[in-house]
Parts: C-alpha cells; structure tokens; sequence
C-alpha cells in the first residue's frame, strides 16, 4: 500500500498500517496528507459491532485536500473532501463513519456551497458517525454512536443524535 501513496503523490503515513483494501481517489491538483502512525481498517471482522466497508479517502475537485494527523484510526472510514477535510492528531473513528463537506448534489445550486469540515485533536467518532459541511468538532470531544452532526461542537464535551447536541460539558479525556 505504501508504495500506491507514493505513486499518487499522497505524503505521509510512516509506521502506519492498512488492514484490508483501503480505497484511495485522488483528483487533479488536489492534496491528501497522512500523519504517521495511522490504523486503517478495512475488513469484515476488525471490530465486534458489525461489518466494516473500506476505508476510503477522496479528493473530488481540482484543490480539494484531506490532512489527517498523527496516531489516527480509522476504521471503516469515508471520507470525501470537495474543499478541505482535516482531521487533528488522535482523531478515533468508529466503524462506518462519514465525513463530507458536500451535500452531492453538486448540479443543484440550491443545495448550497460545499464547507470545509474541521475535526480537532483527540475527538472520538463512535460507530455510524455522519459528520457534514461546514462544521468543527473541539478537542477532546466525544461524539455518541449513529449521530448526524450537522453544526459545530465544542471542545471537551459528549456529543449525541440527530441531530448531533451537547450532552455533557467540561469532559476530561
């Protein structure tokens, strides 16, 4: 797999591992930066609440970048980036995420503009996560299995459903 990220360009990912087949879709003159000592897991039985899809990484526009930081785990992940997805150190995604900054309608100016997406340092995504255009997730934060967050949230909170609130301030993770 490490030799595929050189061949696209993709920088990064020193002592990383891939379980199973990660998809990665690059567009023209976009950007994918991997940190160091990433999990990527990408098969059926890598965790006991159900069954993984593949991670997948996807710049879809001509200057859109995904930066993922160091010592992150993703598992199952998608994640598909028209703008800007970043990802801080010692992000934990759960099985079967998903993080967009479009809405994919694309051809529909009424759907509005694609938003970049900002997920800080230590934010943990529990299983079935959505997170989508536009917002921030603060440090430290924990965000509730199976939740839609559809607008930005707070460092060192527990954060859950749909859509996405606050359930509890001031955490320490």
């Amino acid at each position: 797999m490490k030799w595929k990220l050189l061949l696209f360009g993709i920088t990064g990912a020193k002592h990383s591992n891939f379980y199973g087949q990660t998809y990665i879709y690059k567009a023209n003159n976009s950007f994918i930066k991997l940190g160091n000592r990433l999990t990527f897991r990408s098969y059926p039985n890598s965790n006991l609440i159900g069954i993984n899809r593949n991670c997948s990484l996807s710049t879809l526009r001509f200057n859109s970048q995904i930066v993922i930081g160091d010592y992150c785990g993703l598992s199952g992940t998608v994640i598909g980036a028209f703008t800007k997805i970043e990802l801080g150190k010692g992000v934990m995604c759960g099985a079967n995420t998903l993080i967009t900054d479009s809405d994919w309608h694309i051809d529909d100016p009424r759907s509005g503009v694609c938003k970049p997406i900002t997920i800080e340092d230590n934010v943990w995504l529990g299983e079935g996560v959505k997170v989508l255009k536009g917002v921030t997730i603060g440090k430290n934060s924990v965000i509730g299995a199976g939740s839609i967050v559809t607008k930005s949230i707070p460092a060192n909170v527990i954060a859950a459903g749909n859509p996405c609130r606050i359930i509890k301030q001031h955490i320490v993770f």
